[in-house]
């Protein structure tokens, strides 16, 4: 079975509204075994919507529509289906009781304009919305079924899932498709990199597909499966996911797609460790990250965003000797501040970044891109200087946190 998303409306063709939806359709598509083969976006140009909908009712099995179903003018869809499918635009008595209802129901004003929301295509079968004014509505064109539904996300969402999918199945019958999916997270290697390691993936493993993502500063290996055997399907991305670990070593931050953040996270648990953090150039970047994960209060003790001089010594107890020998962005300086970390908050580990995220403050031994990491350990202070090619501030900030943990999760392991 194909299937096609086509989103409606002036706001979401111009840019002026990210099309969250088509995203959500997608995945739950994919859920159900139903592979997305095509993405269209329109505007509220009737002529067009019109051709559009023709084109796709010629060429795929299922569409889903979402937006253009309101009460006014610009709300074009049920028309241009009627005359995509060369029917009178009627109204439907299902559709008006049901913004009737919803209206009554919450004690609001029901106007003519919202008459207009139960126009609806002659040969149309009406699609009720619980959690909105607009019902939606199924019409065949040609060879294709469509589900027009509302562009509100809350509403699209719900008769998604509760009209759609269940209906979608029933069309599928006793056939069934799976498209099971992994995702691998990497860091410390380029896409050309990873692509360059994984060469002869696609002649063992011809069942499967495989992509890159860049999501920065993590590369992510993407495997999809396709096929009526789903235990086969994950039995071969198991084997899949063996190949590329063995391909890609230490490198791999998870095999399952979790972020660096959780992993450490993870980790730190298995060891009943905590950690304490104290920050310069990354702002308070690797605190976020960390705390962005539920359950980190388990093991995150203590965040010190020290970005003077002045603060470093009193907050982080950091010798005036160091800083005036070695300055604020060397190795000395980032173990002093991993151990006052470590040692103010009584944390397992102390981790530290001091550098330069640019684009300004940089000098020849210490160009923008500069940062040192420490890491206190219950028996050691360690203390590593990287230098990154990038001079936009944030990518710099990103990539030294992801850095820092990264650090961190190899300590975790080696330990």
């Amino acid at each position: 079975m194909k299937a096609e998303i086509l989103a409606t409306g002036d706001e979401i063709r111009s840019g002026a509204l990210v099309d969250t939806n088509s995203a959500h359709i997608s995945q739950r598509f994919e859920e159900a075994g139903i592979s997305i083969v095509r993405h269209s976006c329109v505007g509220d140009d009737p002529d067009i919507l019109v051709s559009i909908l023709k084109e796709i009712s010629s060429r795929t099995d299922v569409c889903i529509v979402t937006g253009g179903l309101g009460p006014t003018s610009d709300d074009i869809t049920a028309q241009s289906a009627a005359k995509a499918a060369g029917v009178k635009l009627v109204l439907n008595d299902e559709a008006l009781s049901s913004v009737e209802e919803f209206f009554k129901t919450r004690k609001r004003l029901f106007s003519e304009s919202n008459k207009k929301q139960a126009l609806l295509p002659e040969s149309a079968e009406c699609l009720n919305n619980p959690v909105g004014t607009a019902p939606g509505f199924f019409l065949k064109i040609g060879r294709c079924r469509f589900f027009f539904l509302p562009g509100v996300p809350y509403e699209m969402r719900k008769m998604l899932s509760d009209i759609v999918l269940p209906r979608i199945e029933d069309l599928q019958g006793n056939v069934r498709t799976f498209c099971p999916k992994r995702t691998i997270s990497t860091f410390g290697l380029t896409e050309a990199a990873v692509n360059e390691k994984l060469i002869g993936f696609s002649d063992i493993f011809k069942e499967l597909k495989l992509g890159l993502r860049a999501k920065f500063p993590v590369i992510q290996i993407k495997l999809y499966g396709n096929g009526e055997d789903e235990s086969y399907l994950n039995e071969l991305l198991e084997k899949a996911s063996t190949w590329i670990s063995q391909k890609i070593g230490k490198r791999i931050v998870s095999i399952s797609g979790s972020s660096m953040e959780s992993v450490v996270g993870d980790l730190l648990c298995r060891k009943k460790a905590t950690l304490a953090v104290a920050e310069s150039c990354t702002g308070g970047l690797i605190s976020h990250l960390l705390t962005n994960v539920p359950g980190s209060s388990d093991y995150f003790l203590f965040s010190g965003v020290t970005y003077s001089n002045e603060a470093k010594i009193r907050v982080l107890g950091i010798s005036s000797s160091t800083l005036n020998r070695y300055g604020a962005v060397h190795e000395e300086t980032a173990k002093e501040m991993a151990k006052g970390a470590q040692r103010i908050s009584g944390a397992t580990y102390g981790l530290s970044t001091t550098g330069i995220a640019g684009p300004d403050g940089g000098a020849e031994n210490k160009p923008v891109g500069t940062v040192c990491i420490g890491l206190a350990t219950p028996d050691t202070v360690l203390a590593n200087r990287f230098h990154f090619s990038f001079f936009n501030r944030l990518m710099n900030k990103k990539i030294f946190a992801m850095t820092a943990l990264d650090l961190l999760r190899k300590e975790l392991l080696r330990t």
